[in-house]
């Protein structure tokens, strides 16, 4: 007969730690069927999720939420912990437009300690969540969830630098799982990997699958082993740790416990009860598998890391259809690829994003020349500075929302010091489900004040291609940035052409309204143009911006539109405004573009209508301008 459902009465954290420590094997199984079937319907991370389950809840089981603070890093493995807090019956809604956020979000939950879409913040923003409970003599426990992918960061050491010399309570456990979206790089992960304790989980599992049969007959034979193999673990952590002078972590001045294993759950509850209760800073090392429980997942954790929706137990032969548009990181990655085979300086350069930035390919084909730097924007873009000084061409992938950790080293190591290195800016504008976190709305104004930069924004799939061409020929630090998915389904060109830098091109020809549009907005701007008989001109570059077409296009119509997919403060709508007042010409002008508020999450096409930058709404709201003007 089964045991009755657990999850089914927890509704909060608070009824989790309602039940005895041998019934969480049987809430870790239903919680990750639940899972199972919610992320298999609305898709989302799922991967990572699954390989938290057990850690989750131990954790809510042994801590005090939401009084104990639990920051999660990046929140790929939060999914298990909205369940267990009171939002299993909202996962249905997840990363759907007014549902559940993808992340963890304050303002969703009073469980979700720290907002987070970022990865590396975690035990930052523990420590000062700690430090701040200490002013105020709380007696409360911050707990920093971290991947092992996470710590390559260097905002991770730098939190672990200053945690680790200060008196306070302080847990960090390092989710070790060999994975960040791909699998992880660098001397960290090899570092991780020598623990001797982690080939003898495998020879543990060995022995007791091997002896279960004998075992199971015995009275209290299975809790017996069960109780020698936790000792064994113990031991052996104990004589490696012993064996090294000091860990990498005790000399951050952590005290450091494992590696234990992160999918028994009893073990972890006994384990985190021994470490709520000690002063100082503290290190858990737990050893999880991404996707466990999902053989599909485990097997391909990289694939499985966000799902749109789960395939059958037997998935169907994946069926391409014939004329699928090319989205814009498949144009990226085919140009990268004939670049590179046309000049053997370029290099490509990614931070832990290989498949999202289109970079699969070029690994394969060019492996001397591609680097994936690990979760370290920062390093990246020094890195092709570096790169750049002695004649590399370095192209960095990188989404925009991630170009933003890396200001400082753009301006100094690249900018300032005039270095030819071209950023490829992937997810430029709305970026649909992962929400705010991830959109890429600011990169137009971050970079326009920065010198000798070169921006270029593409209209269609060609122009991606041309664009790229032109500014990695350009003797200068360049930027193409480009939206997340298909654009226009224009042809694209297999050669190597270039456009002249700085010019714009008139897309349609009309009267007295003149659209001046940006990127993804000209395609928009050319729908509402045909119902507004307006002129519209592809500006092609932001910086340096064609202020020769600028100036014909305002003597010669009477209403002037800018349209950007990016905020309006200091976007390409202001370059056209300081444009206009640099010749002294004054007319009236509608800058759209996204105002000056935090977005949502959602549906794209939903998002950008909401945003008044649909075809239908850009051509809504300049007719209704006109009027009121």
């Amino acid at each position: 007969m089964n045991p009755s459902p657990l999850l089914d009465i927890i509704d909060t954290p608070q009824d989790l730690r309602c039940l005895e420590k041998k019934q969480l094997p049987q809430v870790a199984a239903e919680l990750r069927e639940f899972l199972l079937d919610s992320v298999g319907k609305t898709g989302g991370h799922f991967a990572s999720n699954l390989g938290a389950v057990e850690l989750t809840v131990a954790l809510h089981y042994v801590y005090d939420t939401p009084e104990d603070h639990l920051v999660w890093d990046v929140g790929h493995q939060s999914y298990p912990h909205k369940i267990l807090t009171g939002r299993k019956n909202q996962m249905h809604t997840m990363r759907q437009y007014g549902g559940l956020a993808g992340f963890p979000k304050r303002s969703e939950s009073e469980y979700d300690a720290f907002g987070v879409g970022h990865s590396s913040t975690s035990i930052g923003a523990a420590l000062g969540m700690a430090v701040a409970d200490k002013q105020l003599g709380n007696n409360r426990r911050s707990v920093a969830i971290i991947g092992d992918g996470a710590m390559t960061a260097g905002q991770a050491f730098e939190a672990l630098n200053c945690a680790g010399d200060m008196d306070v309570d302080l847990l960090v456990i390092l989710n070790d799982n060999e994975m960040s979206i791909s699998p992880n790089v660098g001397a960290l992960p090899k570092y991780l990997a020598s623990n001797v304790v982690r080939d003898m989980h495998g020879l543990l599992s060995t022995i007791k699958a091997q002896s279960s049969k004998v075992l199971d007959k015995l009275p209290g034979a299975m809790e017996l082993a069960q109780k020698v193999e936790n000792k064994i673990k113990t031991l052996a952590g104990e004589a490696e740790h012993a064996k090294q002078s000091l860990s990498l972590f005790e000399n951050f001045g952590f005290r450091y416990t494992g590696p234990v294993d992160g999918h028994n759950v009893e073990n972890l509850v006994d384990v985190l009860k021994d470490l709520r209760g000690r002063k100082g800073p503290q290190l858990l090392h737990v050893i999880t598998k991404k996707g466990n429980g999902y053989k599909f997942a485990e097997n391909d954790p990289v694939k499985y890391h966000a799902v749109s929706k789960l395939p059958s137990e037997v998935p169907a032969p994946e069926v391409k259809p014939a004329a699928a548009k090319p989205t814009y990181t498949q144009v990226f990655g085919q140009w990268l690829c004939d670049q590179a085979a046309a000049d053997e300086r370029l290099v490509a350069i990614t931070p832990a994003m290989r498949e999202g930035s289109g970079l699969v390919e070029f690994e394969q084909r060019f492996p001397d020349r591609y680097f994936d730097v690990g979760i370290a924007e920062q390093h990246a873009v020094t890195f092709a500075g570096g790169l750049a000084c002695e004649g590399i061409k370095p192209v960095v992938a990188i989404y925009s929302t991630f170009l933003q950790r890396a200001y400082d080293q753009l301006v100094h190591d690249v900018a300032l010091q005039n270095l030819p290195v071209l950023f490829a800016i992937d997810r430029a504008g709305i970026v649909g489900a992962d929400g705010p976190t991830h959109a890429g709305l600011y990169d137009l104004s971050f970079l326009r004040c920065v010198p000798n930069m070169i921006i270029a924004a593409p209209s269609d799939e060609n122009e991606c291609r041309l664009l790229l061409s032109t500014c990695y020929q350009a003797n200068s630090p360049s930027a193409v940035r480009y939206p997340r998915g298909t654009g226009t389904g224009a042809t694209v060109s297999d050669g190597l052409e270039t456009v002249e830098i700085g010019k714009g091109i008139i897309r349609r020809e009309g009267e007295k309204i003149a659209i001046i549009a940006f990127g993804s907005m000209v395609a928009p701007s050319l729908t509402a143009a045909d119902k507004l008989n307006a002129t519209v001109a592809d500006m092609r570059f932001v910086k340096p911006i064609d202020e020769e077409l600028i100036v014909r296009l305002a003597r010669s119509h009477d209403y002037i539109v800018t349209a950007e997919e990016n905020a309006e403060q200091g976007g390409a709508g202001s370059a056209v405004l300081e444009v206009l007042a640099k010749h002294g010409i004054c007319k009236p002008v509608l800058l759209l573009g996204v105002e000056d508020k935090v977005t949502e999450h959602g549906d794209p096409k939903k998002l950008l209508d909401d945003l008044g930058l649909s075809a239908e709404a850009i051509e809504k709201r300049i007719a209704g301008w006109i009027k009121a003007v």
